[in-house]
């Protein structure tokens, strides 16, 4: 469900600038930027693999984070 939501995230950024101002397909734009970052989240969790052959959870999280703003379950714990 994160790398869903990292696909959705990541395109909807993309969609407006890269569409009206590039010209692009509004559809082959949203592709774009998804798989850019679906590929930029599996890039960090190899090289979080490759370090000691294993992923914590830790690594998991820092792979998926894509900016400061706080999640939902840090609003919730305060």
């Amino acid at each position: 469900m994160r790398i869903l939501a990292t696909f959705v995230y990541q395109s909807m950024a993309v969609v407006g600038g890269a569409s009206i101002i590039g010209g692009i397909e509004p559809l082959k734009a949203c592709l774009l930027a998804g798989f850019t970052a679906v590929a930029n989240v599996v890039s960090k969790l190899a090289a979080a693999y490759a370090d000691d052959g294993k992923i914590t959870l830790e690594e998991l999280d820092a792979a998926f984070s894509m900016n400061a703003a706080p999640s939902s379950k840090e609003n919730y714990e305060q």
